[in-house]
């Protein structure tokens, strides 16, 4: 049987809950509406309450520190993907391609995971990752290279960005350099 866990972490945009199945994050929420809500929300999706306990999210906790300081570019973490399914994780996979301190815009991500056209659905996927900041879901940006709602919080969108170098300029985003 698998165990599921939780870790809270403090981070720079808020209350963040980590659970894991066995060692793999199965979801990291930025926990807008507070990390008890958050606790019920993948309890619901997982059919079990996580046990809390750090050491599973330790690792990540770490990696997650050094990304806020600015000295971390990508994570590594192994991922639970069974709450993803078919173009959302193909959408998500997709983002990982997109390099630290630089954006795509929804269309070149649905390009990248094998569907043009698929823009609308890419920004489904990325608006239901269970994997944000881990994923970089907050790289995807409309078109004209504004930043979009990243589910009704651009504010952490922006702090994200800010933190990998991407700034605004009059034309929406850019890389830094």
């Amino acid at each position: 049987m698998n165990r599921v866990t939780s870790t809270d972490y403090d981070s720079p945009v808020g209350p963040v809950l980590l659970t894991f199945v066995d060692d793999a994050l199965v979801r990291l929420d930025v926990a807008h509406g507070g990390l008890d809500r958050a606790r019920a929300e993948i309890a619901a999706r997982l059919g079990v309450v996580p046990d809390p306990d750090p050491a599973p999210g330790a690792d990540l906790v770490r990696q997650l520190d050094e990304y806020f300081d600015g000295d971390r570019q990508a994570f590594d973490v192994p991922l639970d993907w069974r709450l993803v399914r078919g173009f959302t994780r193909a959408a998500l996979e997709a983002t990982l391609e997109i390099p630290y301190g630089e954006t795509a815009a929804y269309g070149e991500v649905a390009v990248m995971a094998g569907a043009p056209g698929a823009a609308r659905a890419v920004g489904t996927a990325c608006a239901a990752s269970p994997f944000s900041i881990v994923v970089p879901v907050h790289r995807v940006v409309r078109a004209d290279g504004s930043i979009g709602e990243y589910g009704g919080h651009p504010e952490v969108k922006r702090h994200l960005l800010g933190i990998e170098g991407a700034v605004r300029d009059a034309g929406g985003l850019r890389a830094a350099g």
